[in-house]
């Protein structure tokens, strides 16, 4: 039952993932009215518009629903209520360099434009801090140095014709933007509150507690900061294997080089025992929530034997974490092209991953469909088709949607031998190190399905090509180093991070707090992932958090 008389119209306009907006909106204690026909803007006590996805895509699903004009006149006093977040917030102006030609909303002056591939990894991923240019009811419940959670290629630079409009400005490697705007009760944000945890709930409340009393423009007087710049914390990631057991029932596993059945004794072969059980998923992601996690992984292992349409199961894990974690939700496993086995009728991969983000999903990881995409691209001769499920899944909803889970391993190139296959980005061992045959260098060959099968391309090659196909983010594991404890394979992230300019979250290795601390001061990942270390209890996620801030690694601590 709702606490409050306000009702929210919400303006799901069918983009990413609108579900955690809803939650968040229930969470606050809020009943929400769906908006479905464009009469509903003119009689609206507020809108909250949440967008995720692609400027242009937004902008044309708006006009085919008929919303532009009502939402013009809306906004056109500055005196109706409003939220928009993300895309949300971009929509408002005039236009972005994502989409030529595609004209916005026109409530801000300005366009919005792309961040710089030449000076900075791009998305914009991670949580961030604010610089406060006003006073704002909005940001009551909320400390200045409170972080929040970003993701986007694309953003609002400060000009003479817009800085009366910003509410909270934020920096990125020397590039300061707009993160959050107010001109009378017109408030919108660049970051996600919805993803953002308690604080970001905190600002939902803050906005639609000052809309029920009257006050959003209560006191809005400018402030003159003298802070002038923000850092962009590493990220800590949890991720959750999550499969069958033989029971049936969905479980978090986990095993040494990806097998996750039990050695029950000695003397038994490998792999013959009950599946590995850890716990729920949807119990853990909770845990880790309250834990501290910047996000959470689902990576469903056993998806390649099934389609998405048929794992209503995981679906339901979704729907049921993102009631409670408002911290991103990536999903992997099974983002493909589908084709239903009892009535034959096919699923694009667009279709499939649009019902991981209905779900709950803020980003879906592809894995054995990313390399076959690779494969197909290399021998075209570096050619877009357009149909690829990068392609057509980052068109819809954005790059920043799309995450690219490479399971290399460790090929040793024997010494006096030379690779002749260009796909094969040769690595030379450092500091005198060698094989365990004495060889000097090596490659790291892809997999797909789950480990189980090699093909004749590198993970460099493989991160290049899907980063032109379209990827926002790369998961970079290695099979060598699941479960062993020893720490992040560091020239594997080297590797590949001097190869592009998407983030790359590290993967597999990590048994202690300095592994996390080290893969960070030595190489450039964005974000490092564990599993094992934190399903065990082996180390808290805090304590982690806690030596990087120590090492001078900056850690979200709030």
């Amino acid at each position: 039952m709702s606490e409050h008389k306000l009702k929210v119209s919400l303006l799901d306009y069918g983009a990413g993932n609108v579900r955690s907006v809803r939650n968040a909106i229930l969470a606050n204690g809020y009943e929400i009215e769906d908006i479905t026909d464009p009469s509903q803007i003119e009689s609206a006590k507020v809108i909250i518009f949440p967008g995720v996805g692609a400027y242009g895509t937004a902008m044309e699903i708006l006009h085919e629903k008929g919303y532009v004009e009502p939402l013009k006149k809306y906004l056109a006093d500055h005196n109706r209520p409003y939220l928009g977040i993300c895309l949300g917030m971009q929509t408002l102006f005039e236009s972005s360099e994502e989409s030529h030609g595609v004209e916005g909303l026109g409530v801000i002056p300005g366009g919005v434009i792309k961040f710089d591939e030449s000076k900075m990894i791009v998305p914009h991923i991670g949580w961030n801090g604010r610089i406060h240019h006003q006073k704002s009811p909005v940001m009551k419940y909320v400390n200045d140095d409170d972080h929040v959670y970003f993701v986007h290629s694309y953003y609002a630079p400060i000009t003479d014709a817009n800085q009366d409009w910003a509410l909270t400005t934020t920096s990125y490697s020397g590039q300061r933007f707009i993160s959050a705007i107010q001109k009378g009760s017109i408030v919108a944000t660049q970051f996600h509150p919805e993803k953002s945890g308690q604080t970001g709930l905190n600002i939902l409340k803050g906005f639609l507690e000052a809309v029920e009393n009257g006050t959003l423009t209560s006191d809005t007087s400018p402030l003159s900061p003298e802070q002038t710049t923000t850092t962009l914390v590493k990220r800590i990631v949890v991720a959750l294997d999550v499969r069958s057991n033989d029971h049936g029932d969905l479980v978090v596993t986990k095993g040494d080089q990806y097998d996750v059945r039990e050695n029950h004794k000695e003397g038994v072969e490998q792999g013959r025992g009950g599946v590995r059980n850890l716990g729920k998923p949807v119990s853990l992601c909770q845990r880790y929530y309250e834990e501290g996690a910047d996000e959470v992984a689902f990576l469903n292992i056993t998806s390649f034997r099934q389609g998405v349409i048929d794992d209503m199961p995981m679906l339901q894990v979704l729907e049921q974490s993102s009631k409670n974690v408002f911290v991103p939700l990536t999903v992997g496993g099974g983002i493909r092209s589908y084709t239903e086995p009892n009535t034959g009728k096919v699923y694009s991969a667009l279709e499939v991953a649009a019902r991981y983000f209905r779900a709950g999903a803020d980003k879906v990881s592809l894995g054995s469909d990313a390399v076959y995409a690779a494969e197909a691209f290399i021998a075209s001769g570096g050619t877009k088709t357009g149909t690829t499920s990068i392609e057509t899944i980052s068109e819809r909803y954005g790059v920043q949607a799309v995450v690219i889970s490479i399971d290399p391993k460790r090929v040793y190139i024997p010494n006096g031998t030379t690779l002749e296959n260009k796909n094969h980005v040769v690595i030379q061992h450092k500091d005198g190190e060698t094989g365990p045959n004495g060889e000097t260098s090596f490659w790291y060959q892809c997999t797909v399905k789950g480990g189980r099968e090699a093909r004749d391309i590198c993970a460099v090659t493989v991160a290049k090509s899907c980063e032109q196909l379209g990827a926002g983010e790369i998961m970079l594991n290695c099979i060598d180093m699941d479960g062993q404890c020893q720490g992040y394979d560091h020239d594997l992230m080297d590797a590949v991070c001097a190869a592009v300019t998407i983030p790359v979250i590290a993967s597999s290795g990590a048994g202690k707090p300095e592994h996390f601390t080290n893969v960070f001061k030595t190489t450039k990942v964005e974000a490092a992932l564990a599993a094992g270390m934190f399903h065990r209890k082996e180390v808290e996620i805090v304590d982690v958090k806690k030596h990087m801030v120590a090492n001078g690694i900056p850690a979200r601590l709030n």
